[in-house]
């Protein structure tokens, strides 16, 4: 009989465990289950007030023009950037901005019909050489938008020059893609020797970061930017490291980001890194902010990141489109979207470019020549080039996630 209760005993333990670890199972697939609502804002990082609207230059001048331009048949205007490939969204939000710009235009100017024309490059400086080749040789081309990041800028930049092809880009940041000679080139935007200062100050004035850990891509962009932000940190720099672009798995420096008890990071790069990074980031719990730049401040990365974006905030040298409300509803209206990160930028960009066929600049010589003289507000900002084809300081925004959402805060960095 002893022997038959130990057995007995021992059959009710192993149920009881069982029944222990079942529970444990169902809470920790509770726990693991993607969160249905949007992400919320820990109470233990800065909540920032939104920014609900901003002025517009009442003198700004609009792709319609005043409906009396004309020009050749065969005049087009191009974009070559991303369309597709991991960072597709940021080129999508420029080409959809453009095409506003175009469309409004040709409606007003029944004798001016301008074309347009795009050339995906993936965003891949390795892949871009080809398509800008194939759009210098096409002669109908007289003005381009492009190209959005600032690797595949580099590697085209003497292609436009030596078929004298004027080239607007509305995102690019690297500073030292206007210190390679070109003529060509323009910048419709800040660079990042404005951008890194701003995003350092935020961090620590505005979101009371005392510990700051920088990580940077291998992307031109990348590396341009986490330079002038590591020499705006000073002192709140606890400390630095590299990721490759494609990278999936962030555990290293995750773990040396822990164990230097960062109360924030900046992560210098774009989204399709950023969010595995930062969900990685919180699934070791790190409980301070997730700091990014325009190269991640899209709606992609909270998608991918998913409610690890919760912790997030964006520099970036470009206004907030949608808080401008003719723009914010044509953009809707086109695209059954809200405007984007550097939307607004490629909108204007194409109208300097539409301005200047209106005024019988249709050819690429003429036009060129239209762009470096140039000298009228945007609906984002005043457009006027120095020699090297800089804009003057314009501002910098922050942005955080709240509620799912990527939402304006106003200027930083002053």
């Amino acid at each position: 009989m002893e022997g038959r209760t130990t057995y007995m005993n021992s059959k009710r333990i192993v149920a009881a465990l069982a029944g222990v670890a079942a529970i444990g199972l169902l809470v920790a697939g509770c726990a693991n289950t993607p969160s249905t609502g949007a992400p919320t804002k820990s109470s233990t990082l800065v909540h920032l007030p939104a920014l609900t609207s901003i002025s517009t230059p009442p003198n700004a001048v609009l792709p319609a023009g005043d409906g009396k331009g004309t020009c050749p048949a065969t005049t087009t205007i191009g974009y070559v950037g991303a369309e597709t490939g991991a960072n597709a969204s940021l080129g999508i939000n420029i080409y959809n901005g453009v095409q506003l710009a175009i469309d409004q235009h040709n409606k007003a100017n029944p004798g001016c019909q301008v074309k347009f024309l795009k050339y995906d490059t993936e965003g891949d400086p390795a892949k871009a050489t080809g398509p800008v080749t194939q759009v210098v040789n096409t002669k109908a081309i007289v003005g381009v938008i492009g190209l959005p990041f600032s690797g595949e800028s580099k590697a085209t930049g003497n292609i436009f020059e030596d078929k004298g092809l004027v080239h607007i880009t509305p995102s690019a940041t690297n500073p030292g893609l206007t210190k390679n000679g070109w003529t060509t080139f323009f910048r419709a935007l800040g660079n990042d020797s404005v951008q890194g200062p701003a995003a350092a100050k935020f961090a620590v004035d505005q979101l009371k970061a005392s510990k700051v850990y920088l990580v940077q891509d291998d992307s031109d962009y990348g590396i341009g930017l986490g330079a002038t932000t590591t020499a705006g940190l000073g002192k709140a720099l606890v400390g630095t490291d590299k990721v490759n672009t494609g990278q999936k798995d962030f555990s290293t420096v995750v773990s040396k980001i822990i164990s230097s008890k960062a109360d924030a990071v900046y992560y210098s790069g774009y989204y399709a890194e950023a969010a595995p990074f930062d969900q990685q980031l919180v699934a070791k719990g790190f409980k301070g902010a997730f700091i990014a730049p325009d190269g991640v401040k899209d709606d992609q990365f909270i998608k991918q990141a998913g409610d690890a974006s919760s912790n997030a905030y964006f520099t970036c040298p470009c206004i907030p489109g949608e808080l401008i409300p003719s723009f914010e509803s044509a953009y809707k209206t086109a695209f059954k979207a809200e405007p984007g990160t550097y939307s607004i930028e490629g909108y204007d960009a194409a109208t300097v470019l539409l301005s200047g066929i209106d005024k019988g600049n249709s050819d690429r010589a003429k036009l060129l020549a239209f762009v470096k003289s140039y000298d009228a507000d945007g609906l984002s900002k005043h457009y006027k080039w120095d020699a090297t084809g800089e804009l003057a300081t314009p501002d910098v925004y922050g942005y955080e996630v709240d509620n799912g959402k990527i939402v304006p805060i106003g200027v930083i960095g002053k």
